[in-house]
């Protein structure tokens, strides 16, 4: 039951993108988000929180068909933790010498997998609903973290006059503010390590930095990279003025 309501969750997030971003939506909030902006990065505990929920809530049927395990000790976990991550996870590979896909234990290299053999066994675990991959559903929607983390926090009781669907939930950031699948995160659904508190709003906010990290995972080192070739810049700047200061006083 709960793996398919959270299929239905972020499949109505992928599969929606004219009525989410319709005008009878509430607009999402903004939040502050460390990892936006010139000089952003992101916040390693909070990710490394969101992987927890990622793995704990959303894995059973999401993929994140473009990270590989390679990419995890860019969040602060260790280089063995990941390849025990990985090895817990069991990759199709293939031929071996006699021409037949085998099974094995993940390693670093591989990309994390789908729950799933195929689009139709996923379909057929989820009342029809395929669960997207969520290595992009921050890039899919305008304003998508803000989007995401709405959604995801939004859900409420029907006001008063507002008649709900067979199976609809209310949601003011959704279209209509109706949407057909019930609320996904609950307080206290994991423990995180850290021992902070894993209310709705902590979980929202945690899994929507770490998918935002999981579409932009070279975010940190292209930002350190900028700023780098920002001082190089402005060291040249300053040697070239120097320079030209000397030439032109022996011109005068």
């Amino acid at each position: 039951m709960k793996k398919t309501i959270i299929a239905f969750a972020f499949a109505a997030l992928a599969s929606v993108p004219a009525l989410a971003a319709s005008s009878d939506a509430k607009a999402p909030p903004s939040q502050q988000w460390k990892h936006e902006g010139f000089f952003g990065t992101f916040d390693r505990a909070a990710v490394q929180r969101g992987y927890q929920v990622y793995k704990e809530v959303c894995a059973s049927c999401h993929s994140l068909k473009y990270i590989s395990f390679r990419n995890l000790p860019a969040i602060g976990i260790s280089e063995a933790e990941a390849k025990a991550i990985a090895a817990s996870y069991s990759v199709k590979d293939g031929p071996n010498d006699e021409g037949d896909m085998f099974e094995r234990p993940g390693r670093l290299s591989d990309k994390f997998p789908s729950p799933y053999a195929n689009d139709k066994a996923a379909r057929a675990a989820n009342n029809g609903a395929l669960p997207p991959d969520l290595s992009l559903i921050t890039k899919a929607r305008a304003n998508g973290t803000n989007y995401l983390y709405a959604i995801l926090v939004g859900y409420a009781d029907a006001p008063a006059g507002v008649k709900l669907g067979d199976g609809m939930s209310y949601n003011p950031y959704f279209s209509g503010g109706q949407i057909g699948m019930p609320k996904p995160l609950n307080d206290d659904q994991v423990t995180f390590a850290d021992n902070t508190k894993a209310t709705v709003a902590q979980m929202s906010q945690d899994v929507t930095a770490f998918l935002a990290w999981a579409a932009e995972p070279e975010l940190d080192a292209r930002n350190r990279m900028g700023i780098k070739v920002i001082i190089f810049l402005l060291i040249a700047i300053g040697l070239t003025y120097a320079a030209m200061r000397r030439v032109w006083a022996a011109v005068h």
